[in-house]
């Protein structure tokens, strides 16, 4: 495996972009928790997207054996990154776009800022993307006087809610319909007062909102899902045509993507489609899939240029356990069979990148101490695990990063100091037996040790105490 990477191995830094949460998780998680109808949004939700994504897994006899491919043409570009981008940006040039290379969010935002000023245009259309908002791009648009509309319904909907996303897939999925409905009517210019709750005409209402933005807005932005390094071909998939119409209709397309996007050749190109839409919107095949190559004269954008960003990749492909985390394609099949996702949702893991998949990027993009608690955030059930269609072990960086989490404290933590003294205890016969007869004091604590006192009562607020037998195996084995 190479050893060349990108870059310096920074993480992404302090100050800008949506990678950081305010509080920990265990603190936004216990408010989440207290939410009824934000728990009753998401396990309809959830529960319809795992349901019918699950039916469309169940149709492919080889499913099993494109997890595979897909996990493998990952680990194969990982391995020649540099060597594939380079080719990438050299197809690209050669069909007539523009390569700018970001080290980091505040680097991309200049770029992406500055190309949008050349055109004199104070207003951009965007395609749902996830590495925008990873980097805060639309605040940073505002700050130089450019409105950013997002064209994504959901996007939309977070964004005239003055919102945060909360899922990868459907960023608006702890919104229900009626609360919708009050976005559109509070936020939406010109919205019929008669507006229903309907999805139809939800809809509707949107599209007559986009549609005059559609065809007056010279600039687009949008990410990538995918770019093939043998013709430097961008695809973009979704489900809805708004993407296509940003990324056909005005005269400059902007593009900004995560380096670990690339792919080498169509024909690896041709897993993803069969992974992609099956494991996040549960179809055979993505409604709409956009596939351009620079610029063709007479034919969509007039000048396209592609930003790829590293914002802390090169420190992921650093570390030889954690890089398979950019293996993600984002299909937020993790997202959806969660325990602790299903129950808390995104907004408590503080980053645009939530769930099981979050809980180990962010960490990684930002290095551990600035999201120490997400890695945490598990009950390691591997369920993450089973789901993804590349095959990330995301059981297995979890613990990756709490081992490295509790390597960088300094000073012994109470865990620590309790795990060293269990270890004392266990090397000795006779004090494990006093320690054994002692843990029967534990019935004072009341049912599931929810009477211990601090510290210990910090570990049963999210575990169980398991209540200890009558009799232990060695008293048991005395009497025979």
């Amino acid at each position: 495996m190479s050893r060349t990477f990108l870059g310096m191995p920074a993480t992404a830094p302090r100050g800008v972009g949506h990678l950081r949460g305010d509080e920990p998780f265990p603190a936004a998680a216990r408010r989440a928790l207290a939410d009824a109808q934000l728990r009753r949004n998401l396990g309809h939700a959830t529960t319809t997207i795992r349901a019918k994504s699950g039916a469309a897994i169940g149709e492919l006899p080889d499913w099993e054996q494109l997890r595979a491919a897909g996990s493998a043409i990952k680990a194969d570009v990982l391995a020649r990154l540099p060597e594939l981008l380079e080719q990438l940006e050299a197809a690209v040039t050669a069909a007539g776009g523009t390569v700018h290379w970001a080290a980091d969010a505040v680097e991309a935002n200049r770029i992406v800022t500055d190309l949008v000023a050349a055109t004199g245009s104070d207003r951009i259309i965007k395609v749902k993307s996830m590495a925008t908002q990873e980097i805060g791009l639309n605040e940073a648009l505002a700050a130089a006087g450019i409105t950013a509309v997002e064209t994504d319904l959901a996007e939309l909907i977070v964004q005239l809610g003055e919102d945060r996303p909360s899922h990868i897939l459907v960023p608006a999925i702890h919104r229900n319909r009626a609360e919708i409905r009050e976005i559109f009517l509070r936020a939406m210019p010109g919205v019929d007062p008669a507006l229903t709750d309907e999805p139809a005409a939800l809809a509707a209402a949107a599209r007559r909102y986009l549609r005059q933005t559609f065809l007056t807005t010279p600039v687009a932005v949008s990410g990538a899902n995918f770019a093939v390094a043998e013709t430097g071909t961008l695809a973009v998939v979704e489900s809805e045509g708004n993407g296509r119409m940003c990324l056909t209709l005005p005269e400059t397309l902007i593009t900004v993507m995560g380096i670990e996007k690339v792919v080498p050749t169509w024909r690896d190109l041709e897993v993803f489609l069969q992974l992609l839409p099956r494991a996040s919107t549960g179809e055979r095949m993505n409604p709409y899939t956009s596939m351009w190559t620079g610029i063709t004269p007479g034919d969509g954008p007039r000048a396209f240029h592609l930003v790829l960003l590293d914002n802390g990749r090169s420190a992921v492909l650093a570390d030889e356990v954690g890089r398979q985390a950019l293996h993600c394609i984002r299909c937020s099949a993790c997202l959806n069979v969660c325990p602790v996702y299903q129950r808390t949702g995104g907004h408590a893991y503080g980053s645009v990148y939530p769930g099981p998949i979050g809980a180990v990027l962010s960490p990684q993009l930002t290095g551990v101490e600035d999201n120490a608690s997400l890695p945490y955030a598990s009950s390691l059930c591997g369920a993450c695990y089973d789901a993804c269609p590349v095959k990330i072990n995301i059981p297995e960086l979890l613990v990756h990063l709490r081992a490295e989490h509790v390597a960088a404290q300094r000073r012994p933590t109470a865990e620590s100091v309790a795990m060293a003294a269990a270890a004392y205890a266990m090397d000795h016969p006779a004090l494990y037996a006093a320690a054994q007869r002692a843990a029967r004091l534990t019935r004072l604590a009341g049912r599931r040790g929810r009477g211990l006192p601090p510290p210990l009562s910090g570990w049963t607020i999210g575990r169980d105490l398991p209540e200890p037998p009558a009799r232990s195996f060695r008293d048991w084995w005395a009497r025979r």
